[in-house]
């Protein structure tokens, strides 16, 4: 059994494993960086460092809704990076079994099947487990894949 952190958006859930989130705080101010990737918001200060947002809903291809109080920054440690996920709404902690997570159908290929590592279901809730990198890369449906470029280069 692992734990996961759990989040809503676009009334899915959706799984982060939780040794990847640092924390999870209400939205603050957001300042916007000028000729970013549409999915980033801006960038985010946390415990004293700047750090990128992500918009999960835009970088998914939902409308983009008006936050609220509800609405949660989920931030994220990758590797080298930290970066902040905005989602409508995460609150919940969840032990899954791996044998409970299956991978993507064949049906959901491209970037949409690129940003799942698996689905789990627990009862008759279906979650959505993130490729946290996937996510992360912003460079990739762009055809920018120069060095390995994505978002670290917000993250200094």
């Amino acid at each position: 059994m692992e734990p996961f952190i759990l989040f809503e958006l676009a009334n899915t859930t959706y799984g982060v494993r939780s040794g990847l989130v640092q924390q999870i705080d209400m939205i603050e101010d957001v300042t916007a960086v000028p000729k970013a990737h549409p999915a980033l918001e801006g960038v985010v200060l946390v415990r004293g460092q700047v750090i990128p947002a992500i918009n999960l809903r835009t970088r998914f291809g939902f409308d983009k809704i008006e936050r609220d109080l509800r609405s949660r920054l989920v931030v994220i440690n990758s590797g080298t990076r930290t970066v902040g996920l905005i989602v409508d709404t995460a609150r919940e902690f969840l032990k899954i079994s791996a044998d409970k997570i299956e991978p993507p159908p064949d049906a959901l290929t491209g970037l949409s099947g690129r940003y799942l590592e698996g689905i789990a279901t627990v009862g008759e809730r279906p979650i959505l487990v993130l490729n946290v990198d996937a996510v992360l890369d912003l460079d990739y449906e762009d055809g920018r894949q120069e060095n390995g470029s994505d978002v670290t280069e917000h993250d200094q």
